[in-house]
């Protein structure tokens, strides 16, 4: 990291935003008991198993942790005059200026993530269906994609005529990262960890790029999760709810997208090889995976790809033997592998970056030949235990 890097204060906000949520979750946790705020029953064609009598607010103190520090931390940076750099060690103070001219951007995330947290609970208590959310996840990739300059492929504009391209990709991106964690929030302590690993993976690169608003960001929704999961695993006591999975989605979306892998002779990125763009579907490869092939199950048996079902790759692992808190586990381990490859392939050169992509590619295609040759050791519905 570079010399008189903010990375120590950065790490800090893991705890701080653990000790905001943990918390936040034990109250919510004593009053949605008391008002009876438990998850419902899904919309019509929804299968789930027998509802649990736990709350489904979760989402309050993962969205808390994460915009309660972040909100204050651009208030001081908006309001804050030069006397403010006077009080600040020198490795932050020479940063500051900076920072300053993110406020703008992370004002804009704040109002997404407010959106989406608000249709979250909404659709906790009262069902809303999937076109809903999906136009308001569309409205913000959109807003954040057109008014903050935070697109992917940006070097395509030139080849195309315009910033038409890289905005569609941009949106169609946050789209598919906040459905996946959304779909993944399906078994107790799974959307919230893998999105804790993944999120731990991209820190990690954010710190190495010396990309700080993104790392800031990337410390808040690990420590979070972490501060939630105390409440949801191995046996919940709150869910997450689309209140949470819709934040925890998005989160990582944009972090994905504002991350800079490679800037070619610049030095802006961590790594010198344009292969590392791809790193997010590296360490995201397991909910995707999840995502898809979900979806290719639902399409082929003739059903919405929206509308939730008990054939996620956690089910699909129960069935065949494993116990629920088990298939979370073997679930975090498989982020947790293709996540330190992410991470790995930023220090590659040349052809070995394929080698990784090879690894993530064969890590998925055994485990998808696993679940095609296996028989189901089980023929009960896994129980639901999370929210969508």
């Amino acid at each position: 990291m570079p010399n008189g890097s903010p990375a120590i204060w950065i790490l800090l906000l893991v705890p701080m935003s653990a000790l905001v949520a943990a918390p936040l979750c034990a109250l919510v946790l004593r009053l949605s008991r008391r008002l009876g705020a438990f998850d419902t029953p899904g919309v019509a064609g929804q299968v789930k198993a027998p509802a649990r009598r736990v709350p489904n607010t979760g989402g309050i103190g993962v969205f808390w942790g994460v915009t309660l520090p972040l909100a204050l931390g651009l208030g001081v940076i908006a309001l804050a005059g030069g006397a403010l750099g006077d009080r600040l060690p020198e490795s932050i103070a020479v940063h500051l200026e900076g920072a300053r001219e993110r406020v703008p951007l992370g004002v804009v995330l704040l109002l997404a993530l407010g959106a989406l947290h608000a249709v979250g609970l909404v659709d906790d208590r009262r069902p809303l269906g999937p076109w809903v959310k999906l136009a308001i996840m569309l409205a913000c990739g959109l807003a954040v994609a057109l008014t903050q300059e935070t697109r992917l492929l940006t070097a395509l504009d030139a080849h195309v005529g315009g910033a038409w391209l890289s905005i569609a990709i941009t949106v169609l991106w946050f789209v598919v990262v906040t459905n996946a964690l959304n779909f993944l929030d399906n078994m107790d302590g799974l959307s919230a960890g893998v999105t804790a690993i993944a999120g731990a993976c991209f820190l990690a690169t954010a710190l190495l790029g010396a990309q700080w608003f993104v790392a800031g960001v990337l410390a808040l929704l690990v420590g979070s999760c972490l501060g939630f999961l105390m409440f949801n695993f191995p046996r919940a006591r709150l869910f997450l709810g689309d209140g949470g999975s819709l934040v925890l989605g998005f989160l990582l979306a944009f972090c994905t997208v504002r991350t800079t892998y490679y800037a070619g002779e610049t030095g802006l990125g961590f790594a010198d090889h344009p292969a590392v763009v791809l790193m997010p579907l590296v360490v995201l490869a397991v909910p995707l995976y999840d995502l898809v092939t979900v979806t290719l199950i639902r399409l082929r048996q003739g059903r919405s790809p929206l509308v939730g079902d008990l054939q996620h790759l956690s089910h699909r692992l129960v069935r065949r033997g494993l116990s629920r808190t088990w298939a979370v586990v073997v679930i975090w381990g498989f982020t947790g592998a293709t996540g330190l490859a992410g991470i790995a392939l930023g220090a590659t050169r040349g052809w070995a970056g394929g080698i990784i992509f090879l690894q993530i590619a064969l890590l998925l295609g055994v485990l998808a030949i696993f679940e095609y040759a296996s028989s189901p050791a089980r023929t009960e519905n896994p129980a639901r235990e999370g929210g969508a």
